[in-house]
């Protein structure tokens, strides 16, 4: 979340800046400010009754020593009336912090500068395409056609045993989708990201400390039971591995990645544009995560960047970056650039990755801090980015690769699958 230092010291800036979201904050930044005014005033007038009966209390320890029994008496009955007062403000301190709490948690981050004015997907910035779009011959399928034509993943299966949105790869299907998860693991690894296996299930702390909590409740499987989450991405737990954690600035970069299944309750309506695999309950991603100095977090976006474009150039499909509005960012992020890799078949872009910076919004809500040269302790910065989401690549694979002889591997994917075509 926001630091409310910050926003009490730069109130308008935060309101012009939320603005970029469409996002009118006024009433609720005045709203923040004054309950922190409020907690502020009652932990001075807290500290200043703790003190006054600490003194009590000494000037009592003396007066006994030296017999003098009635004063001590008077001065008990004030320290009593002092710790009932001292009860009173801390309860009232109580309810102050956790309103103000709750109050921030309902702000998203502020946009960086360069995040463009827009209220939709129709007002993102184009910064970047790249690879060129393949003729498919003719009578090309889209995807959804084509894996029933090499049974390779069954929709049906998957609604049998579950619900829809739960695919079941079979065959060579499967062995690809696998393939497609060791490839992008071994080249975030040798792009030095550390790999963790992180459990799929995470608490309402790790929800909250990365933003999943409140912003996207709706969307989450919850086990009500044991109060756990079924995990949106890998962000979540990798992230809150760093949770109440203060690092050394010699720590800092902290590169990390994961692969994990990933589950989301409300994955849209049925319809053309999520058919298939374009949309679904579970799916399978990589991804990373960076822990950087404030100073060095944009060099790392762009860094973050340049990766993924790798991926995508060897897995040679064409594609392109967004830099995302206002209006189209998610809650907890201060830029994001999206990537897009080009459907033939559906001929449509497809969103198979977002990297963004948090800058402190994460590390403020995980108390993730770092103490600098100087001895000084100030929150880190955070970044993630999908390395990469696996349906839409899949698809898009599928899609752009086929032939009328069959699906062709793309060459960098051999080496893991074993076999050079589905037919």
């Amino acid at each position: 979340m926001l630091q409310i230092s910050y926003i009490r010291e730069n109130k308008e800036k935060v309101l012009a800046a939320l603005a970029k979201r469409n996002m009118d904050a006024t009433t609720i930044v005045e709203e923040v400010i004054q309950l922190d005014e409020n907690r502020r005033s009652t932990q001075v007038a807290l500290d200043n009754t703790l003190a006054e009966a600490n003194k009590l209390s000494t000037a009592i320890g003396e007066m006994m020593k030296n017999g003098e029994k009635a004063k001590a008496e008077i001065l008990k009955q004030k320290t009593s009336q002092l710790k009932e007062t001292s009860k009173e403000l801390s309860e009232k301190l109580d309810s102050y912090a956790n309103e103000l709490l709750q109050k921030m948690y309902l702000l998203p981050n502020t946009p960086a500068d360069l995040v463009p004015h827009g209220k939709s997907a129709d007002d993102n910035l184009n910064v970047f395409q790249e690879g060129e779009v393949p003729v498919l011959h003719e009578g090309a399928l889209p995807h959804w056609d084509l894996i029933k034509k090499y049974d390779i993943i069954d929709f049906e299966l998957g609604t049998k045993i579950t619900a829809p949105g739960f695919p079941v790869y079979k065959g060579k299907g499967a062995k690809l989708q696998r393939a497609l998860i060791s490839y992008f693991l071994d080249k975030n690894t040798e792009a030095g990201y550390q790999e963790f296996q992180v459990p799929h299930m995470v608490n309402e702390a790790s929800a909250y400390g990365t933003g999943q909590l409140p912003d996207k409740e709706g969307q989450m499987y919850h086990d009500a039971k044991d109060d756990l989450y079924l995990i949106p991405t890998a962000e979540v737990p990798v992230t809150n591995i760093y949770r109440d954690v203060i690092l050394q600035e010699k720590d800092l970069p902290i590169l990390a990645t994961g692969y994990t299944p990933c589950f989301r309750r409300e994955a849209g309506s049925w319809g053309a544009h999520v058919r298939g695999l374009n949309r679904l309950h579970q799916f399978d991603k990589v991804e990373i995560v960076r822990i950087e100095h404030p100073d060095k977090s944009y060099e790392a976006l762009d860094g973050m960047v340049e990766h993924v474009k790798t991926l995508l150039q060897e897995l040679k499909l064409p594609y392109r970056i967004l830099r995302l509005c206002g209006g189209d960012m998610g809650f907890a992020s201060a830029m994001t650039y999206d990537f897009e890799v080009f459907s033939t078949a559906q001929d449509r872009w497809l969103e198979i990755s977002s990297v963004s910076n948090f800058e402190t919004y994460q590390a403020n809500r995980l108390k993730l801090r770092f103490k600098g040269k100087d001895g000084k302790t100030q929150l880190a910065h955070t970044l993630n980015g999908s390395s990469l989401a696996l349906p839409r690549v899949l698809a898009g694979i599928i899609e752009n690769y086929q032939t009328p002889e069959g699906i062709v591997i793309p060459e960098v994917l051999r080496p893991y699958t074993g076999f050079d075509i589905i037919n």
